[in-house]
């Protein structure tokens, strides 16, 4: 890599130390990775080869869960190592068991990619989706180990693909083998002269199939929807989201509502409660016996989302009005129409739900209403947008297998 690449790493590590001081966030992460080297000569032999699977935050672990679940399924002695970069993905899946050893990705600065390297002995490195360090992938090319990038997208508008992307356009060259979710990635790539690419699809699209199949009961949702003659189920949200659903479900009372924020510290929950003009309670305050009493019923704790869609005839996804929206597979695959707001630009299946009439882009308050009443006046635009979004999902499901057939052909 070039100079100003290392210069550019060791300023962000700089920023994200100083950013520490006052971020609980960065706090985590800086204190996490001191703590990386001494937990993996704690939990690893050091004479064992590790399958290293790489994700960014929880989202991308989510979609390599399938291929893992799916290597120790067939390779119930494999030794695998999982690292994350974000708090929101470690933090959660620290105790999974699946795996050999979680921890924190060190920055990516050469002296500590290479003891982290060596102590990892991987047999093979999987990144998921949007992970380019220059310095690890061209450490792991030095050293002759294979490597994989899974369920991938590409955009012309990234940098790979402008005239002064060189540096990063021979990142990619570092990779054995892209695996990447359409073929309109594989064309970009194509333009500049990448061609270790296969179009495998999407393994977020197993991973929902999945989660639909292991779904939960939960007796408190259940009391809380039943007889509802519509229940919204809001997943993911933030504020402005929330400042876009809370007024319609306020004028109507055939519908109810479940909130499951993407975070819910106790100035989040009393902002979303003075939000609502109706009976409202928190999931962990609730009984079965009161649940079908309540309007509203927000959800505080992790974990059981992708299990509550079911219990809706419509999902409204969060994060369309900031950063981006989350999975909204998580909803389709239950056979119910999926709302969002107008960042999704990054998602693919965004844009083949709308295409199809499964998804919906609102872009203000007065969208959002006019979708509602169409919606909730035809009861079967209804169940035909839902029908849609749900055959979308099961049309998509494979890409785990085929990435696993190339990546273990031994193995089938």
């Amino acid at each position: 890599m070039r100079p100003s690449y290392h210069i550019g790493i060791k300023a962000y590590r700089l920023a994200v130390r100083l950013a520490a001081l006052r971020n609980k966030k960065a706090r985590l992460m800086i204190n996490g990775q001191k703590r990386t080297f001494n937990l993996l000569r704690e939990k690893l032999n050091p004479e064992n080869k590790h399958i290293w699977i790489h994700a960014s935050s929880l989202g991308e672990f989510e979609q390599g869960r399938p291929l893992i679940e799916r290597i120790k399924k067939e390779n119930p002695d494999a030794h695998i190592v999982l690292s994350f970069f974000s708090p929101s993905g470690y933090e959660v899946r620290k105790g999974y068991d699946m795996v050999d050893a979680v921890c924190y990705l060190p920055f990516d600065v050469l002296s500590d990619v290479k003891k982290f390297i060596d102590l990892v002995n991987p047999s093979m490195a999987i990144f998921v989706k949007y992970e380019f360090w220059g310095n690890y992938l061209s450490e792991l090319k030095r050293r002759s180990i294979p490597t994989y990038i899974i369920s991938a997208i590409f955009r012309e508008s990234q940098i790979f693909f402008r005239p002064w992307g060189g540096q990063f356009r021979n990142i990619l060259k570092c990779f054995t083998r892209i695996f990447v979710q359409n073929e309109e990635s594989r064309q970009l790539l194509k333009s500049i002269n990448i061609e270790n690419v296969e179009v495998a699809g999407d393994t977020r699209f197993d991973r929902v199939a999945d989660v639909r199949a292991a779904a939960k009961d939960f007796p408190i949702i259940a009391s809380f929807a039943a007889g509802s003659e519509f229940t919204l189920v809001m997943g993911s949200s933030w504020q402005p989201d929330e400042e876009i659903v809370m007024p319609y479900f306020n004028e109507h009372p055939n519908m109810k509502l479940i909130v499951a924020p993407h975070e819910f510290d106790t100035a989040r929950l009393s902002a979303i409660m003075s939000k609502t003009h109706r009976r409202v309670g928190l999931y962990s305050e609730t009984s079965v016996e009161n649940a079908g009493k309540l309007d509203c019923l927000i959800i505080d704790c992790f974990g059981i989302l992708s299990s509550l869609y079911r219990y809706g005839q419509m999902a409204y996804v969060g994060g369309g009005f900031g950063a981006g929206i989350h999975n909204i597979n998580e909803a389709a695959v239950y056979g119910i129409p999926v709302v969002f707001g107008p960042k999704f630009g990054k998602f693919a299946e965004a844009h083949d739900l709308i295409a199809i009439g499964g998804g919906h882009c609102v872009h203000d308050q007065q969208e959002f209403v006019d979708l509602m009443n169409k919606m909730l006046g035809n009861k079967s635009a209804l169940e035909n947008s839902g029908n849609i979004a749900g055959n979308y999902i099961s049309t998509h499901i494979g890409a785990t297998a085929r990435i696993y057939r190339e990546l273990f052909p031994k193995k089938r």
